[in-house]
């Protein structure tokens, strides 16, 4: 039988012990006589709740149980329902365990539910459900917020000024170009919103979800305070329609800049009032400013139809008109923003209402319809609209107009010295046209669509209800992503505000800090400000779910499924780059603060690391691209120029052996794999196997850049050579194996040394590297080893530290800056360069960068300047920077008496006692049976050897008393020659009795230095 078979096949006799897992089945259902009540509260009702899906015999130990659940959303579902318990899908054990296994953890299992048994308890109350909150469809809590939202202050007072700057044609293509942004970023917005469950937070949650908290997070925060201004922007607009009425009656407060922020702060701490009182009392008020809206289109309409008045004619209006249409169809730029992107900036804000509705996700009944249907019904009729208002009151009024009645043309005055169009129809503006004072006319009179409706006061009514709901959408909107936000504990200092009340579970404190915002904004007053500023606010916040959605589809993950199928992953990487643009060609320094922003908030999300793990794009990304590297790396050879020491260290749990993991951290951060294996055997309690995720996050905190991997195995040996053979994934797999020393081995049983020495064969034999590390404080810091049956001690099993943050927080030699201290190399042996490359990748890290390094090499005393020259040459060829080589002479003297002697008495308990002349025969067959058991014929046969090591440890106790740390080329026991406790004994013999640490190296025998340039 194979190893892995043997290892295997205890592990499904002896450790799966499942009976406190299996749900027990009521009596009533075993015996045949099912009781339908039982059946279902002690049963199904875990696992399923319509068809029968057990079938058991009278004796439930002999017959053959399935526990097999039909599909339930229940098993998929992250939160419970209210009223009733929650259903959980049977673990893989369960379901195949034997009915007689004892109880005991199972190693792997899908998460279970307290009292698994499945009797219910009787006196256990059934929560009450708690009170439904408000919550709307697509109609009203989409496509009206959004279009209410769009609708806002630039429709009624900027778009005839806008209309009048760009001409008709050009605004058509700035509205058809903000459409076409909006329409992109709503197909995208679909996309996102139908992959999965959407709940509140709305922009932010779509985008952190998607591309994860780093770039979320930065956006939220942007795209709330967006909101914030946005409020601001719609207040003050409201707040001009009110002082220009006031004007026109002769009321004033105090001057017109003063009079719009009292009004303004007036008006937003009433909607302030509004919006807090829940989200019920804003859907009332957003439906009755919609039919305001309504009425004041349709009072607009009539109003072009009807024949101007000469009153409505002095102001310009003349009612439909070609040549008005066409004199009016081209630009006529003027002032300081008179130009495209000056005029795209100040209408942009108009179009950015489209995620209205998706900023109270939380409040929909279903997002996932609610978000695309109602967000791209309210962009088509929206922009439908700003069509048809820019090409008719381009159609019939002027753009210069005194309001005077008496400027009319007289029969008898010429009409060669009139200038305007309105010269044709009987008026003559020019005195205010070449003097620039005209009050009227779509270029200088923002209350044109008042002017000409049929009814002025409606469309007063309807610049009211479009203000104010713009800017209560907004006011809603900042809080509900914040609050997200917030609750996400990405940024600190702001949990504050993320706190709900009510059964809406409303942002009270975020409420209030968008409000005190808005009123700083207010206090400009004046809307040509305060619109460009948060243009690129909106369109960074474009630009990012545009991205979103490209990024995506082009990671091809298997969990990017949105049901809405009508997007374009390459028309939103177009409206992603297009968004990017036009942020600086309308301000470029709002652009780069914008991107400023954002770049601070990432950098500070990506140093702190939030532990949240929302499956993003970003996360397949990586995979993506780790995956393709991985696969293109088996298509290079390997060069010796490039080679890396790719660490498997057996360190048990990390936090068991921290001197350990340290020391090889050194050599590994930042240039090559490192991986520390876990061996759990199956005497072991593997209880160890589920913190997995903690030694992980030992890892992490102590900044060590390694992979984690257990293998559960029948004893030490087999696991090590499941991990040697299995570990990596093409070429980034281990080519050096690191483990501790064996100080116990005199103490412990032979075959546990015999398993030792073994792991190290393995090793060799599969082409590794091999290191082991011997410090004078004991690695195992977590606690005495434990023992299986045979009373063998599991070096590599070790249960967690009773106080992982203590040996987190104490530090290790390796860990400490070493000083100008020596590394002292003996390089004895050619093993291809690895005990020479080991030290060099040491100086590299700044903790140790100030120690010398000191090469000895072994030779004659007649030759030790040649010897000491040509070793310094290979060095200096090897291009490693060091200086100081040794020549060990007396290395092959005899060592001293005293060290033989307890040598000798060191063996003494390992040795084989047999006696030639009678039991030869049966000592040779028990030698073969138990090779590590010692002959007088191994230790006359290995003699030198063993005197080499003896030797070589008197000599590192004469030139290395003060090293920081000593490497040594290892021996190599050949096998059959040199038994498994004699080689465990020379390397005892060579590292012992040393204050410094000892790293016993030996490569594969392969070069890993080269000086060759290719």
């Amino acid at each position: 039988m194979c190893p892995l078979s043997a290892a295997l096949l205890p592990l499904h006799e002896r450790l799966i012990h499942l009976s406190a897992y299996r749900s027990r089945i009521p009596q009533s259902v075993t015996n045949g006589k099912t009781t339908p009540a039982e059946y279902e509260s002690d049963f199904f009702h875990l696992y399923g709740d319509t068809s029968p899906v057990v079938s058991c015999g009278p004796d439930i130990q002999s017959h053959y149980e399935t526990l097999d659940a039909p599909p339930n959303s229940d098993f998929y579902a992250n939160t419970e329902v209210c009223g009733r318990r929650k259903r959980f899908r049977p673990s893989l054990y369960q379901l195949y365990a034997k009915p007689e296994d004892d109880p005991q953890p199972p190693m792997y299992q899908e998460t279970t539910p307290d009292g698994m048994e499945g009797e219910s308890s009787e006196d256990e109350e059934q929560k009450e459900p708690l009170p439904e909150p408000t919550r709307f469809g697509w109609v009203h809590g989409v496509m009206i917020r959004c279009m209410l939202n769009i609708w806002g202050v630039i429709l009624y007072l900027r778009l005839p000024w806008i209309t009048a700057q760009a001409g008709i044609g050009l605004t058509w293509v700035i509205i058809l170009l903000s459409s076409c942004i909006t329409g992109i970023t709503g197909l995208s917005t679909s996309a996102i919103a139908t992959n999965g469950k959407v709940k509140g937070g709305g922009t932010y949650f779509l985008i952190s979800r998607s591309l994860g908290p780093e770039l979320g997070g930065s956006i939220g925060l942007i795209f709330a305070f967006a909101n914030a201004v946005a409020v601001a922007m719609h207040t003050v607009g409201f707040a001009e329609t009110v002082v220009d009425l006031m004007h026109e009656n002769g009321a004033v407060m105090v001057n017109r800049i003063n009079d719009i922020r009292i009004i303004g702060v007036i008006t937003v701490t009433c909607l302030l009032g509004i919006s807090m009182a829940g989200m019920a009392w804003e859907s009332k008020a957003q439906v009755l400013f919609f039919l305001v809206i309504m009425v004041s289109f349709t009072s607009y309409i009539v109003g072009t139809i009807i024949p101007a008045s000469p009153q409505k004619q002095a102001k310009g209006f003349f009612s439909y008109k070609a040549d008005i249409f066409a004199k009016n169809f081209v630009p006529d730029w003027r002032g300081q923003e008179g130009s495209f992107f000056g005029m795209f900036s100040i209408f942009f804000p108009s179009a950015t209402g489209i995620l209205a509705g998706a900023n109270i996700s939380g409040d929909l009944k279903d997002p996932t319809v609610a978000i695309p249907r109602g967000t791209l019904m309210a962009i088509f009729w929206t922009t439908l609209s700003y069509l048809i208002i820019s090409a008719t009151i381009g159609s019939c009024v002027v753009r210069d107009a005194s309001g005077l009645l008496n400027d009319t043309l007289s029969s008898s005055s010429s009409n060669k010295n009139c200038v305007g169009i309105a010269c044709q129809y009987g008026w003559d503006f020019t005195d205010c046209i070449n003097n620039d004072t005209c009050i009227f006319g779509i270029s200088n009179y923002y209350q044109s669509m008042s002017m000409v409706s049929a009814f002025a006061p409606l469309i007063t009514a309807g610049i009211f209800g479009a203000t104010l709901s713009s800017a209560l959408a907004c006011l809603v909107s900042a809080p509900k992503v914040f609050q997200c936000l917030c609750k996400d504990k990405l940024y600190p200092l702001i949990g504050f505000f993320g706190k709900g009340y009510g059964k809406n579970d409303e942002a009270l404190r975020s409420y209030l800090l968008a409000f005190i915002i808005a009123v700083c904004f207010i206090l400009i007053a004046e809307l040509n400000t305060i619109a460009p500023i948060i243009s690129n606010f909106f369109l960074c916040s474009y630009c990012l779910i545009n991205f979103s959605c490209f990024h995506a589809s082009i990671t091809n993950s298997p969990g990017w499924r949105p049901s809405f199928r009508f997007y374009n992953k390459w028309l939103s990487l177009l409206c992603a780059v297009c968004c990017l643009v036009i942020m600086f060609l309308l301000t470029w320094w709002a652009a780069l603060i914008a991107f400023g922003v954002v770049l601070l908030l990432l950098g500070y999300t990506l140093y702190k690391r939030p532990a949240v793990n929302w499956g993003s794009s970003v996360q397949a990304s990586s995979y993506n691209i780790a995956l393709n590297q991985c696969i293109s790396l088996n298509q290079v050879e390997d060069h010796v120029k490039n080679y890396r020491p790719q660490c498997l260290v057996l360190t048990g749990p990390p936090s068991s052996r921290p001197a350990l993991v340290d020391l090889v951290s050194c050599f590994t951060k930042n240039l090559s794999l490192m991986m520390c294996g876990h061996v759990v055997t199956v005497s072991n309690d593997l209880s160890a196997l589920v913190q997995s995720e903690s030694h992980i996050s030992w890892l992490k905190q102590r900044k060590v850049k390694s992979f984690y991997k257990h293998v559960v195995a029948a004893d030490l040996r087999s696991g090590v050579n499941m991990l040697l053979q299995g570990s990596g994934l093409g070429r980034m797999r281990p080519n050096v194996l690191l483990m501790g020393f064996k100080t116990d081995w005199h103490s412990a049983s032979p075959q546990a040394a015999h398993s030792y020495i073994g792991i190290l064969q393995d090793a060799f034999d599969l082409q590794y590297g091999v290191c082991v590390l011997r410090t004078r404080e004991r690695l195992d810091v977590s606690h005495p080893y434990q023992y299986d049956f045979n009373n063998t001690p599991i070096l590599f099993a070790a249960a967690v530290p009773n106080d992982p943050e203590a040996q987190l927080s104490r530090p290790t030699l390796f860990q400490k800056k070493q000083g100008k201290k020596t590394i002292d190399v003996y390089w004895l042996s050619d093993d291809g360069g690895l005990t020479l490359l080991l030290p060099y990748l040491l100086t590299r890290r700044k903790r140790w960068a100030k120690c010398k390094v000191r090469v000895f090499v072994g030779g004659d005393n007649s030759k030790n300047d040649e010897r000491r020259q040509e070793v310094m040459t290979l060095i200096k060829k090897f291009r490693l920077g060091f200086h100081d080589v040794e020549v060990l002479p007396d290395l092959f003297q005899k060592p001293q008496p005293g060290n033989i002697h307890q040598f000798e008495k060191m063996m003494s308990s390992f040795k084989l006692d047999t006696n030639p002349k009678t039991e030869s025969d049966s000592g040779s067959s028990r030698a073969q049976e138990e090779p590590w058991w010692i002959t007088d014929q191994d230790l006359e046969r290995n003699r030198a050897k063993s005197f080499r090591q003896i030797r070589l440890n008197e000599i590192l106790q004469d030139y290395s008393r003060e090293a920081t740390l000593i490497v040594i080329t290892m021996p190599v026991g050949r096998r059959g020659v040199c038994p498994s406790i004699l080689y465990l004994a020379w390397l005892e013999l060579l590292s012992r009795d040393l204050s410094s640490p000892v790293l016993l190296v030996r490569g594969n025998q392969e070069n890993v230095l080269t000086f060759y340039c290719q």
